[in-house]
């Protein structure tokens, strides 16, 4: 391939991913979860870390500890977290409101409708050859990844096929590390 059949490929690829993004963050966004990190922590704390002590959300979205503190007196004083006691008794535990849960689920159905709307156009075997490629393309981002925010932190993990081996995030994660880092798994 030629560099500039590659750098063809790379603009038509990057501006897509650009697209996916610039689409899923307006959809989430809301007066109660003004940005995409909000809208994270909200998605993360419903899907698999209920009740999960400050640093693991930290750890989750990438953020500095003042900036995840920050981002969690927001969302209780929003009314859509709270703190309480962590397990061990000198940590705290950050969990959704019923008000937040709500919230969170809006978020999941928005970002579906997202990506609903832009692969309207692609037959049923076409939006799987996409879900196969995508699948294969964020394995490697996942095992060549170093640090930041979790690839998966708006992940549905109940979804993705994840307890059957079938998410590619998780795969690739077992094979990087030697185990699948999950967080805090939510009750079943």
């Amino acid at each position: 391939m030629s560099t500039g059949e590659r750098l063809g490929d790379a603009t038509i690829l990057g501006a897509a991913a650009l697209a996916i993004t610039d689409r899923c963050v307006a959809a989430v966004q809301s007066p109660d979860a003004p940005s995409a990190s909000a809208a994270a922590a909200l998605s993360a704390l419903r899907h698999f870390l209920d009740g999960a002590t400050l640093d693991q959300l930290r750890s989750v979205l990438g953020l500095s500890h003042s900036g995840a503190v920050r981002l969690v007196d927001r969302l209780c004083a929003s009314g859509l977290a709270q703190r309480g006691p962590g397990s061990d008794g000198r940590s705290r535990c950050v969990t959704l409101t019923e008000r937040g849960t709500r919230l969170a689920d809006e978020i999941t159905a928005a970002r579906l409708g997202a990506i609903d709307a832009l692969t309207a156009g692609l037959s049923a075997t076409e939006k799987r050859t996409l879900v196969e490629l995508a699948g294969r393309v964020l394995a490697n981002v996942v095992a060549t990844k170093d640090g930041g925010a979790w690839t998966c932190r708006m992940c549905n993990i109940s979804a993705c096929g994840r307890e059957r081996g079938l998410c590619p995030a998780a795969s690739a994660a077992t094979k990087r590390f030697g185990a699948a880092v999950t967080g805090v798994a939510k009750p079943s």
